[in-house]
């Protein structure tokens, strides 16, 4: 196993058991500005090196011992690690779609040229960010609609225990916020807790 320092260019591991390909691999990724900063040929290091080096590409070879790619794809694909290249010597339609569906973005048959490398670790590295943005933006979504839904809790809660008029809910909520300096859902939270109530 080996690593290499950060520099802030992508970041790419690289897991191949078989030495020569795995330093050719290095090479073209670095003559093409990439930093490789970690290589091993164990599956089972090479996820320990995505967990700990955090790189934005793991290139993985679909057989290795300690661990198979395939089962290096799943760990790492599943808790979002990095994106996932598999390398394979046969190009069968089962290898690649089992490939994908291990979480894998892309792969490369061997041997393969730069001509094909680059590409590939390039719509690997995109796709993947794509996802993550995603991802961002549903928990971002779900994250205004519990806000919302708790909000209108409290409103709710304002204007049959207390008797307030709607607008008059949302003006205690907002006004608790900004004396509190926080958000409007906190406040809504505590409101629906029983722990704040308006003034009688």
């Amino acid at each position: 196993m080996k690593v290499a320092s950060s520099s802030g260019r992508t970041r790419v591991v690289i897991a191949e058991d078989e030495a020569i390909i795995r330093l050719d691999l290095a090479e073209l990724l670095a003559e093409e500005g990439y930093e490789v900063v970690g290589q091993t040929g164990r599956g089972d290091e090479a996820v320990e090196l995505v967990r700990s080096l955090a790189p934005d590409l793991a290139i993985l070879d679909i057989k290795m011992p300690g661990l198979d790619g395939l089962s290096a794809a799943r760990q790492i694909a599943s808790d979002r690690l990095a994106a996932v290249l598999i390398l394979t010597a046969f190009s069968q339609r089962e290898l690649v779609e089992q490939a994908r569906e291990a979480g894998a973005i892309g792969y490369l048959v061997k041997p393969f040229q730069k001509s094909d490398l680059i590409p590939a670790v390039e719509l690997a590295i995109g796709r993947h960010q794509e996802m993550r943005s995603l991802e961002q933006e549903i928990g971002d979504l779900t994250e205004r609609l519990e806000a919302r839904k708790v909000i209108d809790r409290a409103k709710g809660v304002l204007m049959d225990r207390h008797g307030l008029g709607e607008q008059d809910a949302w003006r205690f909520l907002q006004t608790e916020a900004m004396n509190r300096r926080t958000k409007v859902h906190q406040v809504a939270e505590l409101v629906v807790a029983g722990e704040l109530t308006p003034p009688a």
